[in-house]
């Protein structure tokens, strides 16, 4: 394929590898957007990347007193996990942990239709040591448990679905300070689009890692290749002499569309300032194709919007 440029950033030739995740999406409200804010910072942390963490999670969008279930403000949040069974056990201890403790707060079923259920209230319940109360809408069951500043009301459970993890590029810049303005640039392209989340801080990740290292009881380490401190010595680098900063940009999302689209607005944004901003090029991490089974080819994917 001939080569490819967007503003005079050459986008490579490569493709991103991303693998099957089974996700949730829950509904989190509470008083004021200042609460929700809290609630779901709570609930969302620690939970960059299975390796370390477990769970993936991060806000999908904020909602408008129109959309939540009780007219109060509030944020989808979605959560993946690599099996249903990690996700009903991260779920019910977070959402115990960091939404029922939170002021105000209350927890329903962002995802009403999927694959199996896992418990909410369901699990939470015998907190109310006696006293929680069950009420069922429709088809939807609810719990309220008492607290002390009145009651904690969480939805009985909630859906989880088959979703894809690992979606990235990589941007690489003259300078630190002008890569990170462009990976800004991309965050804020994506973070509206609807199925798709950032899970890292800030939605960027600096530490990008390759599998396996020289100790034994470590299953990744650091991308040597895209180091720019390590260029000399890494016979294997990536990195031309001009470029002193990596980003990457890490998505997780609901099918390949969804990863297809926030890629594509991700990198757009990223390029928008062409060679004159930093930018020099657009690449991707993959493992070859063994990782997962979700090739997202950025000529393809780039391709689709220059057309």
């Amino acid at each position: 394929m001939a080569e490819m440029q967007i503003n005079g950033v050459r986008i490579e030739d490569t493709f991103a590898e991303a693998f099957p995740m089974t996700y949730t999406r829950l509904v989190i409200t509470a008083d004021t957007p200042a609460w929700v804010e809290a609630a779901t910072s709570s609930l969302t942390g620690f939970a960059t990347s299975v390796i370390g963490c477990g769970c993936e999670a991060a806000v999908e969008r904020l909602l408008t007193p129109e959309e939540t279930p009780d007219s109060r403000p509030g944020a989808a949040v979605m959560i993946f996990g690599m099996s249903t069974g990690d996700l009903a056990k991260l779920v019910v201890n977070r959402v115990g942990q960091c939404i029922m403790t939170s002021p105000g707060s209350a927890c329903y079923a962002g995802l009403l239709q999927g694959t199996k259920r896992i418990p909410l209230g369901g699990g939470l319940r015998y907190f109310g040591d006696g006293h929680q109360i069950s009420k069922k809408f429709g088809d939807r069951r609810f719990w309220r448990l008492p607290v002390m500043d009145g009651e904690f009301v969480c939805e009985d459970s909630v859906a989880v679905a088959k979703g894809i993890g690992g979606g990235n590029f990589l941007i690489l810049a003259a300078s630190h300070r002008q890569c990170l303005a462009a990976a800004e640039a991309a965050v804020a392209a994506i973070r509206p689009l609807p199925g798709v989340i950032l899970p890292f801080p800030g939605g960027v990740v600096r530490s990008g890692s390759k599998v396996g290292s020289k100790y034994k009881a470590l299953i990744a380490s650091t991308n040597t290749r895209f180091c720019p401190t390590l260029r000399a010595v890494e016979p294997e680098t990536l990195l031309a002499p001009n470029v002193e900063a990596v980003l990457e940009l890490v998505l997780d999302g609901i099918d390949e569309t969804a990863i297809r689209t926030g890629m594509r607005a991700g990198i757009t944004a990223a390029a928008a300032g062409g060679t004159a901003a930093g930018v020099l090029a657009i690449t991707a991490g993959n493992y070859g194709g063994k990782l997962g089974p979700h090739h997202f080819h950025l000529h393809e994917v780039m391709g689709e919007a220059m057309k």
